[in-house]
């Protein structure tokens, strides 16, 4: 019998919400490492309700483990609504808490998808701003740092 974190997990990964690049994106945040190979690209998309900037919707794209798949699925359905500020306080656990608690060893899943989060609301990568090259891709990049090409900003952050 699969314990719940893990059917939750696997749930995630054969249905993500989200998955994707986001091409009307207002704002983008990549966050990783090519020594690891864990990398997280997020698109967030804004709106106006009620006189107020809240996220319309988040996408993402990741090179990572079945838990970074899951958490950032279930973190771009949270931000659904949220202000900047309300989603810049959020923690890696509360991106998470729809899973379950992550074991010490995955707690790196939900830093991802929060320095992502983090990196895109900071306004750090404007999508008008971005050149289309091969290296503005999350594979593009990887591809690049690994080869010496490139950098990647690597956000740690608790």
């Amino acid at each position: 019998m699969k314990d719940d974190l893990q059917a939750k997990i696997e749930e995630a990964v054969k249905n993500p919400r989200n998955l994707g690049e986001m091409k009307d994106a207002d704002a983008i945040g990549t966050v990783g490492s090519a020594d690891c190979g864990d990398m997280l690209r997020m698109w967030v998309k804004f709106k106006e309700q009620d006189g107020r900037k809240v996220i319309d919707r988040a996408t993402f794209q990741t090179f990572g483990c079945q838990t970074a798949i899951a958490v950032a699925s279930v973190a771009t359905e949270m931000l659904a609504g949220k202000t900047v500020a309300e989603a810049q306080s959020m923690s890696g656990e509360e991106l998470a808490a729809p899973l379950g608690p992550l074991p010490p060893v995955k707690i790196h899943c939900a830093q991802l998808v929060e320095g992502a989060l983090r990196s895109a609301l900071s306004g750090e990568q404007k999508p008008e701003n971005r050149e289309v090259t091969p290296a503005s891709t999350l594979l593009g990049q990887l591809n690049a740092a690994q080869a010496g090409e490139g950098k990647i900003k690597v956000v740690l952050e608790k």
